[in-house]
This record gives structure tokens, C-alpha cells and sequence, in this order.
């Protein structure tokens, strides 16, 4: 094989590796969403003033795996998620930072984030176990959250009129 053709199958195989993985941001949470990695997530929550909403669950757990249909489901979730830069991590791609455990390490744990980076714990899902706030099992809970995101974030005070 010539060196061209081998530099061309190279790029075809990275290509399709890097379609590949984009087309799984949604990791089961929704391919109607408009997903980012979490670095990508904050470098455009940032340049775009958006906050982020970051969705951390995993392949094995059986809560995760209830609450994902439910959400990718949800028309009204979708439609919110348009005032956000969404984010999931599945399994490894977990965020190491303990400021992404504020009331520790369980899941499926949903945060918002100012476009700053950091993370907003006023907003919670105030119907579930004061204990693990950021549990989330059900579409109605994510829906307040997200609503109540909108109206508390500076940056999203102007937009909130939209809902």
C-alpha cells in the first residue's frame, strides 16, 4: 500500500471514529438533544453565556436506566434544554472534581452550572430526598429544575420570558 493511501484510510478511520462518537453524546438520554463532551460544554457555556446542565450516570445502574427513557421522552424537557449547553457523561467520562459531588458520588445526579463553570446547588430537585438533592427519577422533577434554572441564572433572566 502506498504511503497516500494509507494516510487516506487513516483520516477515513478517525473520521468515521469521530462520527462515531458524536453520534453517541446522547448516551440513551435523547438524540433530539444537542449534546456536548463536558469540556466542550463549558468552553461554549462560557463564549455563549448559556448554563450547562450536566446529566452523570452510568451504563450499570438501574435508576439510570429507568430515568433515561423518561427523559428522552419528555417534550417539555427537550424544549427547555434549547436555554442550556447540555451535557451527559456515562461511566469513565464521569468528572473527577468533587465539585461535581456536592452531597456525594450517587446516581443519576443532574447539575446546572453558571456559565462560569460553576456549580449552581440552589437548584435542586426540591420534591426528592433532601439527603441526595440532585437525584433525579422523573421527567416532572428535571422539568422544575431546568424551569427554576432558567428563571435564577443572571445570564437566562432575559430569556425566561420565552417559556
Amino acid at each position: 500500500m502506498s504511503r497516500q493511501h494509507l494516510l487516506t484510510v487513516v483520516v477515513l478511520l478517525i473520521s468515521s471514529y469521530h462520527a462515531h462518537c458524536v453520534d453517541d453524546l446522547d448516551n440513551g438520554l435523547g438524540k433530539d438533544y444537542e449534546w456536548h463532551s463536558l469540556d466542550d460544554g463549558l468552553k461554549l457555556s462560557k463564549e455563549t453565556d448559556k448554563p450547562l446542565m450536566l446529566i452523570i450516570h452510568k451504563s450499570w445502574c438501574g435508576a439510570c436506566k429507568a430515568f433515561k427513557p423518561k427523559f428522552a421522552a419528555s417534550e417539555k424537557a427537550l424544549e427547555l434544554s434549547k436555554h442550556f449547553v447540555m451535557v451527559n457523561t456515562l461511566d469513565n467520562d464521569e468528572p473527577d472534581d468533587e465539585k461535581y459531588k456536592p452531597d456525594g458520588g450517587y446516581i443519576p445526579r443532574i447539575l446546572f452550572l453558571g456559565s462560569d463553570g460553576e456549580v449552581r446547588e440552589e437548584i435542586y430537585n426540591e420534591g426528592g430526598n433532601p439527603q441526595y438533592k440532585f437525584y433525579y427519577y422523573d421527567e416532572g422533577s428535571v422539568i422544575k429544575a431546568m424551569s427554576k434554572a432558567v428563571q435564577l441564572i443572571p445570564q437566562m433572566n432575559a430569556r425566561s420570558d420565552e417559556l
